[in-house]
C-alpha cells in the first residue's frame, strides 16, 4: 500500500524538525553544564597533590636584556627549586593570543611577594619570548624556556596558557586552564593560593 500524502508529510516534517531539536538538547546540556557542572578551566589532572615531574630547564638568555621585577638577572628553573615557597607556575608563550589577555593580571600578581611567579615559556623561540616580555613587561622571577616543548608534556599542558600552584614540598595543588581573569581569580585561583600560603606558617 502506498503511504497517503499526509503520511509523507509528517515524515518529512520529522526530518526537518530533527536538527532543530538536536541543537535544543545540545543548548540544553550545555546549560546545564555552565550551571551545575565543573568549571571547563578546572580539567582534573593526575598530578595534583603529586610532586613535579623531574625536571631541568635553563632560563632565558641574559644576553636580550630581560631582568626580574626586582631588576635581577633572571633564572632556570629545576624540580629542587620548588622546595621551601610556594609557587605560581605559568604556561605563557608569545604566540599565544590569551596569554597577552591575562599579562596585565600576572603583573599586578607581582606585587604579592608571599610567592614566586614562574614563566614557562612552552614551545617559544628564546628571541620571541623576550621580544614579549619587553613589550608587555616581565612579572616572573623565573623564567624555564621549554622550547621542545617536552618537560610541558611531563606536566600534562594542554596549551598555553595553563598555570599551577605548587606548594613548599614541590607538590602540583592546582591547576588553572586558559587565561585567568579577574572572574577566576577571586572565585577559585586565589582562595587555593592563599589556602596553601598558610600551611606550614
Amino acid at each position: 500500500m502506498k503511504p497517503t500524502e499526509e503520511s509523507q508529510k509528517s515524515r518529512f516534517n520529522f526530518f526537518v524538525l530533527l536538527p532543530l531539536i538536536a541543537f535544543v538538547g545540545l543548548a540544553a546540556l550545555f546549560i546545564y553544564q555552565m550551571e551545575f557542572g565543573r568549571n571547563p578551566n578546572e580539567v582534573p589532572s593526575v598530578l595534583i597533590n603529586k610532586p613535579a615531574p623531574d625536571f631541568d630547564l635553563p632560563a632565558l638568555d641574559a644576553s636580550f636584556g630581560i631582568k626580574t621585577p626586582d631588576n635581577g638577572p633572571i633564572p632556570g628553573l629545576k624540580t629542587s627549586d620548588f622546595k621551601g615557597k610556594v609557587s605560581v607556575v605559568n604556561v605563557w608563550a608569545s604566540w599565544c593570543p590569551t596569554c597577552r589577555d591575562e599579562h596585565p593580571l600576572l603583573l599586578e600578581m607581582t606585587k604579592d611577594n608571599r610567592f614566586e611567579l614562574v614563566g614557562f615559556a612552552y614551545k617559544d623561540e628564546p628571541a620571541n619570548s623576550a621580544r614579549f616580555l619587553k613589550n608587555h613587561g616581565n612579572p616572573f622571577d623565573i623564567i624555564a624556556m621549554d622550547v621542545s616543548g617536552r618537560v610541558g608534556i611531563d606536566w600534562g599542558v594542554y596549551g598555553a596558557p595553563e598555570t599551577f600552584i605548587v606548594d613548599r614540598q614541590g607538590t602540583i595543588r592546582y591547576k588553572h586552564i586558559g587565561a585567568l581573569t579577574r572572574s577566576s581569580l577571586a572565585s577559585s585561583f586565589m582562595p587555593k593560593l592563599e589556602e596553601i600560603l598558610a600551611e606550614g606558617k
